[in-house]
């Protein structure tokens, strides 16, 4: 028997049983520091071969961007940790994360790239606008430092337009996918699920300001529900690498790719903007979506349910 499934139940299989998700969580946690150790070590060994300087810390010092992009490098191990998880613990086929359909399907992608774009522009400009009105023309908006040269901001927008979307994805399918589904597995309605990653999206960027967590558990949010709303990870990815990318582009311009600061330390304009434009960009996506007459939910062998067994 067959059963069509939405996106943040996909975990609970035939093979489901309670201490899967929690196994596989564990099992994500450790193999991803086991990865990270692996991505340190490989580009120390490649800095040896090429001649880089050795840093305080004994290991090679690749400079901001280069060290930038090893930390990026890191971030991006998740994504083979969370197939792992998915395959060995909850014996389920990996692909099962990224959509209904089995596979990341890059055509959507590409159409809610189209979409998140202009999306991220109006964003910009609502958010400068705002700041300017807010803060007054003869305070400072910015505390960035001088544009670092057409050369080195070249290297770094090379390196970030290679690593971002490697990241970003990374994140989502850390959150809107491996623990939407693990904490999925357990409840029928999303809401619980999309609630319980947003908070922990917002956690793991650390603390900032208030607004900032705010934002960034309404980003997690909104991206939530579209996920499970579309049955994929595509629209979350979408928003997610061009915000970054916007946002790792004007930090490299002006040589702050190390800087401590991110989407935590975020001030009320941006979460004012935020209330009103990732909204729009969900409706966008969604009407899209049934434009394209998207797939969203799986057609797969029904899973026992001991609610209903003993009944």
């Amino acid at each position: 028997m067959y059963s069509s499934v939405p996106y943040h139940r996909l975990a609970r299989t035939a093979s489901h049983r309670w201490w899967r998700p929690v196994v596989g969580t564990l099992v994500l946690v450790v193999s991803w520091f086991v990865a990270v150790g692996v991505v340190y070590a490989f580009a120390d060994a490649i800095g040896m071969v090429v001649g880089r300087p050795v840093g305080a810390d004994g290991v090679s010092d690749w400079g901001d961007t280069g060290g930038f992009g090893v930390e990026l490098l890191t971030l991006g191990a998740l994504i083979p940790c969370v197939a792992l998880a998915a395959w060995w613990v909850q014996r389920r086929r990996p692909g099962t994360v990224s959509s209904v359909q089995g596979r990341l399907r890059l055509g959507w992608l590409g159409v809610c790239l189209m979409v998140a774009v202009p999306a991220m522009a109006l964003i910009l400009v609502a958010d400068t606008v705002l700041s300017v009105l807010t803060t007054g023309p003869t305070e400072e908006v910015s505390s960035g430092g001088g544009w670092v040269g057409a050369g080195p901001f070249a290297a770094a927008l090379l390196m970030l337009l290679v690593l971002v979307p490697l990241q970003t994805a990374a994140e989502e399918y850390l959150c809107r996918g491996w623990l939407l589904q693990a904490v999925g597995a357990f409840v029928r309605a999303p809401w619980l699920p999309i609630g319980v990653q947003a908070v922990a999206f917002a956690a793991i960027h650390g603390a900032g300001t208030p607004w900032g967590f705010i934002d960034l558990i309404l980003f997690g949010a909104v991206t939530g529900w579209l996920v499970v709303r579309t049955g994929g990870l595509e629209a979350a990815i979408a928003l997610h690498l061009v915000n970054n990318l916007v946002a790792m582009g004007a930090s490299a311009a002006f040589g702050e790719l190390t800087s401590s600061a991110n989407a935590a330390d975020a001030q009320w304009q941006i979460l004012a903007v935020d209330l009103a434009m990732f909204p729009l960009y969900a409706a966008a996506i969604t009407w899209l979506a049934r434009r394209r007459d998207l797939v969203t939910a799986a057609a797969v062998p029904a899973a026992p349910d001991p609610v209903l067994e003993s009944a």
